[in-house]
């Protein structure tokens, strides 16, 4: 394993994270909590030290299937959730859409409710799932020193925030961890991730697989069900960014084949040694992808390799 020392923090991670939007089972098609348990575990027993979560991820399953996993472990993870976004139903991306909040009074609930499902007396990082422009930052700010003065958390950030919104945290000292989708075939956020990343931020990476169309399972356009994540979520298992991407996949190909690894370690690996990436999510529900991620990380790509990815994803699909 690889791991990365957050040196403002004190704190030291591995360059490969366990998230757990899958756990949570909505809207992903078949999940076992069993699978998903033995596959959390296996990260942990194989040097991943970093686990994510949010309450949002099926109405709170994720988190508690998530308690179950980490129950004798939680001294060896970072255990991150998230707060201020509100759903009602989770019946899919896009339907009973999710509201946010991040009020000072619903921060602090919400954090709350995380550690009863979680089982555990404090989160290590909490983010602010997505920017509310209703509530000012400042109190959004007050809200998370709060918790860290409660002992209920020890870090905070935020995810998927714009530019101007990122730099008030950041000048607000609400900026620990921030976390972007980003991976070959998405960049919109390069420029924060690296900005942040030379400021001493933790960055998280999720979405390093492009909802599974990196691994390379996809080589037709799939028929996903309507409420389906990676249908609704991603843009990748449509047109015309389905077949830009088959083009970057045949690339992929034969760098694996060169290895002689799987092709979504590919994707994997690229993402874990990243200049600008503290850390890479990487979703696991079923413990043949918890052992392929974990593998990904037992050989490198080389600089020339990586050069070839770079400019295929720019000139196939970014």
């Amino acid at each position: 394993m690889i791991y990365h020392d957050v040196e403002r923090l004190g704190i030291k991670v591995s360059a490969l994270a366990a998230g757990t939007w899958g756990v949570g089972a909505a809207g992903w098609g078949e999940v076992n909590d069993n699978e998903s348990i033995e596959a959390i575990r296996y990260m942990i027993d194989n040097g991943v030290n970093l686990v994510d979560t949010a309450p949002v991820y099926g109405l709170g399953h994720s988190e508690e299937v998530v308690g179950k996993a980490i129950k004798g472990l939680r001294d060896k993870i970072i255990l991150v959730s998230k707060c201020g976004i509100t759903r009602k139903k989770a019946t899919g991306f896009g339907k009973n859409a999710p509201v946010r909040d991040s009020s000072r009074q619903m921060i602090i609930s919400q954090a709350e409710e995380s550690l009863k499902r979680l089982g555990t007396d404090h989160l290590d990082v909490l983010l602010i799932h997505w920017p509310d422009v209703n509530t000012p930052f400042e109190e959004t700010v007050e809200g998370l020193d709060q918790l860290k003065k409660d002992g209920k958390i020890r870090f905070c950030g935020i995810c998927n925030f714009e530019a101007d919104q990122i730099k008030q945290f950041y000048d607000l000292g609400g900026l620990d961890f921030a976390q972007y989708h980003f991976s070959l075939v998405e960049n919109k956020w390069a420029d924060i991730l690296h900005e942040y990343h030379d400021k001493g931020i933790a960055t998280m990476a999720y979405g390093p697989l492009g909802g599974g169309i990196l691994t390379g399972a996809f080589r037709t356009l799939p028929d996903f069900a309507a409420d389906d994540m990676r249908l609704n979520f991603y843009p990748f298992f449509k047109e015309p960014l389905f077949s830009k991407c088959q083009g970057l996949l045949k690339v992929m190909d034969e760098i694996a084949y060169g290895h002689n690894v799987d092709v979504s370690q590919v994707a994997v690996n690229w993402a874990c040694n990243h200049p600008d990436i503290t850390m890479a999510l990487c979703g696991v529900t079923k413990i043949r992808h918890a052992r392929s991620n974990v593998e990904a990380l037992n050989w490198a790509l080389t600089a020339e390799e990586r050069e070839t990815l770079n400019k295929a994803a720019r000139t196939l699909v970014q």
